[in-house]
């Protein structure tokens, strides 16, 4: 197996709602198949999927989908000062305040938030992981690339 992730699919309660929180975050929708959402991102996809339809392709009770399940999502930011207006964004867009945008122990400064939906998304600025030109993130960044 190749070291990547080529699509995270996230189980929604309202596709269109959600589907609309994220373009509202500035994202845009390709083409899909009926019945999921996509939004391209740096090599790879956030696939947008009815919670019921997810749970019944996985052979599970839908309520078996749901709850903080310890997995969160990060999107790493160029500059220290883009932290804090993303999250009230996303916060004005529907989502939840979970922490507010300051400094962390390790150097950076973050904040977190949760969608609609109840997944967790993490806002930071790595100030020891540079985004490449495209805005690409890799753990020890792409400074002098």
């Amino acid at each position: 197996m190749e070291q990547r992730v080529s699509l995270i699919t996230l189980a929604v309660r309202d596709l269109e709602r959600s589907a609309a929180f994220y373009e509202v975050l500035g994202w845009t929708r390709v083409q899909s198949p009926d019945g999921v959402i996509a939004f391209d991102l740096l090599g790879q996809t956030l696939g947008l999927y009815p919670r019921e339809d997810l749970a019944d392709e996985l052979g599970i009770p839908v309520d078996a989908i749901g709850g903080f399940s310890g997995v969160t999502l990060a999107h790493n930011v160029r500059n220290k000062e883009d932290v804090a207006p993303l999250i009230e964004r996303a916060i004005e867009a529907g989502g939840r305040p979970l922490k507010t945008a300051q400094d962390v122990f390790w150097g950076g400064f973050h904040g977190y938030f949760a969608d609609p939906d109840g997944h967790v998304w993490e806002i930071a600025w790595n100030p020891f992981s540079p985004l490449s030109v495209a805005g690409a993130f890799r753990w020890n960044g792409y400074e002098g690339e």
